[in-house]
């Protein structure tokens, strides 16, 4: 005898138990502020004797919503900076669980110039939501505009553009970068950067350059390159022949705007007979794995990825939510992580958790 298979409770089946309107049950199903908490708790009651379990499919005819957030990332930054925005990426997968979404990851060009090249859930009208991890192109964010889609940027702003962002304490940890050095009694500090608009970088170089102006120190353009069109290893490896190469008066150390530069400075050094910390101590930021990994091991900035990604899911869902487009910037805390490669003993600083926008303390969970 074939066993009869089980029927799935259905949405209608919690309202009729509940006594209620298949609308109500909709509204707690998908976390709509406008119920009562005794109606809520009623519902959620029917729902786990029943042990139902929406079909996303469901949900989506019954609010109106797909459910997913769409993550997007240029193909750049996907290839060469992949460790750095996967843990962003991670961030945000395990929020969206936690708000019961799913995230639909897509590269991109930096640029949109048509239609063949807009990932398949812009086609589809399938996301709720739009993240966007590391520089992109103004571009993009009209066409996000057009499809009226809330939408947050991770390591990247356009003021103009009115656009909330989560970032990183860039100032913070430039700051905690170039007093240690100082602390050390270096006076003659570096700085190698490239990609000089990314805002990231633009704001460790301005505070880097307003650091050692307010200790009464001369900022010495030989020292400084930010020209390189990129920050990866390769460019910091020219950035520092550059500037330990050609003049006779060298700096004692070197502030790289991220790890990646940071280590291919150090292989310069390794190949030129530079003793780090030695002649030349080095601190990069971001605290990539790979800094761990070389001797002496890299002192860095260690910035918060998961953190940036679960916070950028948060704000999302609170604009999907509300059904509104706030323009919110939120800066998660960094630390500086002292290891061998500047000379300094083992600590951790931590810079002020401090949100741009308003000015008041951020706590990040």
């Amino acid at each position: 005898m074939r066993k009869r298979s089980r029927v799935r409770p259905t949405i209608e089946d919690v309202a009729a138990k509940a006594g209620l309107s298949v609308s109500t049950v909709s509204l707690v199903l998908n976390n709509r502020s406008n119920v009562s908490k005794e109606t809520r708790r009623r519902i959620q009651s029917v729902i786990a004797d029943l042990n139902y379990h929406p079909q996303r499919s469901a949900r989506g005819l019954a609010s109106r919503s797909s459910g997913n957030i769409g993550f997007i990332l240029t193909s750049e930054h996907f290839s060469l900076a992949e460790p750095f925005y996967t843990r962003i990426f991670l961030g945000s997968e395990f929020e969206a669980r936690k708000h019961n979404y799913y995230i639909l990851l897509t590269t991109v060009d930096r640029s949109v110039s048509g239609t063949k090249e807009l990932p398949r859930f812009f086609l589809e009208h399938n996301v709720d939501g739009i993240i966007i991890a590391g520089k992109i192109g103004s571009s993009w964010i009209e066409h996000v505009r057009q499809h009226d889609l809330p939408l947050i940027l991770i390591d990247y702003e356009f003021p103009s553009h009115h656009v909330s962002s989560v970032m990183m304490d860039n100032v913070g940890g430039a700051r905690l970068v170039v007093e240690h050095l100082l602390k050390l009694g270096h006076s003659k500090i570096g700085f190698i950067g490239g990609d000089a608009k990314h805002p990231s970088i633009a704001a460790r170089f301005k505070t880097y350059c307003d650091t050692l102006t307010e200790h009464g120190i001369e900022v010495n353009e030989q020292w400084v390159n930010v020209d390189e069109v990129g920050t990866g290893f390769e460019n910091g490896y020219l950035a520092a022949q550059k500037i330990l190469n050609v003049h006779a008066l060298k700096p004692t150390a070197v502030f790289a705007a991220n790890d990646a530069m940071a280590l291919g400075c150090m292989k310069y050094c390794n190949e030129t007979g530079v003793s780090v910390p030695g002649s030349l101590a080095l601190v990069g930021f971001d605290n990539v794995e790979s800094g761990l990994h070389v001797e002496p091991r890299l002192t860095t900035v260690n910035v918060h990825r998961e953190a940036m990604g679960s916070v950028a899911v948060r704000r999302l869902v609170e604009m999907i939510n509300e059904n509104g487009h706030v323009v919110d910037k939120t800066t998660t805390p960094v630390e500086l992580i002292v290891r061998e490669s500047c000379g300094g003993r083992w600590l951790v600083q931590q810079s002020p958790q401090i949100d741009a926008s308003a000015g008041t303390p951020v706590a990040v969970s």
